[in-house]
């Protein structure tokens, strides 16, 4: 099997880790941002992550891709009950997350964004979307200050799994967005949330992007 995927999207991230989880094993193949051909003849639609499987069949969406593995793997199965408050935090904060991450992307590194005009694809369509990167680059502090709050509440309802069989659809929606977020420089996780993090990194073999904070 092939996972196409960029390593920056926290969807691709759902992908992975469910390989990592249930040890299956796939090639990932990183494809660059502004290559728009090979997804569209792949699933019709310019977006990753895309799982070929092993009879040349192609499908899309990150959660059909986590539960086709998680069926298919022959181990434990994913819960799938994700709790209405971590829910509320992952829409609250997913409502400027991407403000703190996305004009990072572009500035640590990312394999999908290796060539000026891949770059540059990426900063014109998000910039759409949420505004200036400079600008959102010069908001940091203030984007900060309100995620430590929010960090502080999620510090209070993490649950580590056990191991890799415990792990639920909660850390497949909670841990991608975390790991995004240790792109920016200054973040400060607290420590049950910070145990979390590398725990289960460790488990499904997605690492954090500490080393390419910006």
């Amino acid at each position: 099997m092939k996972l196409y995927i960029y390593d920056h999207c926290p969807f691709c991230v759902r992908a992975r880790m469910i390989f990592g989880l249930r040890g299956v094993a796939a090639e990932q193949i990183v494809l660059p941002n502004d290559d728009e051909d090979t997804p569209i003849r792949m699933i019709g639609a310019k977006q990753l992550p895309i799982l070929e499987k092993d009879d040349g069949t192609f499908m899309g969406e990150s959660l059909d891709i986590v539960r086709h593995i998680d069926e298919t793997a022959g181990k434990g199965r994913l819960k799938e009950d994700v709790r209405p408050e971590i829910q509320a935090w992952l829409d609250r904060v997913g409502a400027y997350a991407n403000k703190l991450v996305q004009p990072r992307d572009v500035l640590a590194g990312f394999a999908e964004f290796a060539t000026a005009s891949a770059a540059a694809y990426f900063t014109e369509r998000k910039e759409k979307l949420i505004g200036s990167f400079a600008d959102n680059l010069a908001e940091s502090s203030r984007y900060l200050a309100q995620l430590d709050a929010d960090l502080a509440e999620l510090e209070n309802l993490i649950a580590l799994p056990e191991s890799a069989d415990a792990a639920g659809m909660e850390d497949i929606l909670l841990f991608p967005v975390l790991r995004n977020l240790t792109i920016v420089r200054g973040l400060k996780l607290p420590p049950k949330t910070a145990a979390y993090v590398s725990a289960v990194s460790a488990m499904c073999g997605v690492p954090l992007l500490a080393d390419k904070a910006v």
